[in-house]
């Protein structure tokens, strides 16, 4: 009875965020069509993400290290157990910013606006394409532009999750442009929804999320690119352990 209905509200949950969505789908689709316009696209998307957890029971807690500077550039790179790992991302970040993700996304129903405009597909199995996105993705920095890139590369398949091996790219984008890396940590997202929460549903909860402070990376070389990767990888995977 008990996954029951952590089911149905897995469904009362993604029917929020897809009535949302078409509530908010004007604002949307006006603030796509221009690339000036992206930072209102994550505005709205921050809202859609708020509030359809909101009304799902969800809600989110955040403790900052230290005050984020968010008239600097940076790359946010967060563990990865839930959905909902998105949702708090595009809450806490303010400004312009892309999320890199599956290229599955560019056909989903509510995912496919934002990776048509102003997010970066890739497809992880191809190096060409990683190659592209990498390349798109450092375009978007140099121009000032946050952004969010989940090193694990996807949601582990394990349960309880498990924090996975994290891949360089985002380490060595970070060392190439001189931009600091802002590593954040998911405490519990999972627990209230893991994955997409279709296997074991999902409950009202609070999800807490913990935003370390910058690593800066402009005294770096391309040689510290693993020990940075494993440097990040150990600061979450400690605070995990706290949780």
């Amino acid at each position: 009875m008990k996954l029951l209905l952590k089911k149905v509200h897995a469904y009362f949950y993604r029917f929020n965020v897809g009535f949302l969505y078409i509530l908010l789908y004007p604002l949307m689709y006006y603030f796509s069509r221009k690339p000036e316009r992206y930072t209102s696209m994550n505005t709205v998307r921050g809202l859609w993400g708020f509030l359809s957890s909101l009304f799902s029971g969800i809600i989110y807690r955040f403790e900052v290290e230290e005050p984020i500077d968010w008239s600097r550039t940076y790359i946010i790179c967060p563990n990865h157990t839930s959905n909902l790992d998105i949702t708090a991302v595009s809450i806490f970040t303010q400004g312009n910013y892309s999320f890199m993700g599956k290229e599955e996304l560019l056909d989903g129903f509510v995912t496919g606006i934002y990776f048509r405009t102003v997010d970066i597909p890739v497809n992880r199995e191809s190096k060409m394409s990683s190659f592209r996105a990498f390349k798109k993705t450092a375009e978007r920095l140099q121009g000032g532009q946050t952004a969010v890139i989940f090193p694990e590369g996807t949601i582990p398949p394990t349960y309880p999750p498990k924090l996975a091996e994290f891949k360089n790219g985002p380490f060595r984008l970070a060392i190439e442009l001189k931009i600091p890396i802002i590593p954040v940590t998911s405490l519990d997202t999972w627990k209230v929804l893991w994955d997409n929460g279709l296997e074991y549903g999902s409950r009202p909860g609070v999800c807490h999320v913990f935003v370390h402070k910058p690593i800066e990376t402009a005294n770096l070389t391309i040689d510290d690119a693993d020990a940075l990767r494993d440097s990040v990888h150990s600061i979450i995977e400690q605070k995990l352990a706290t949780a």
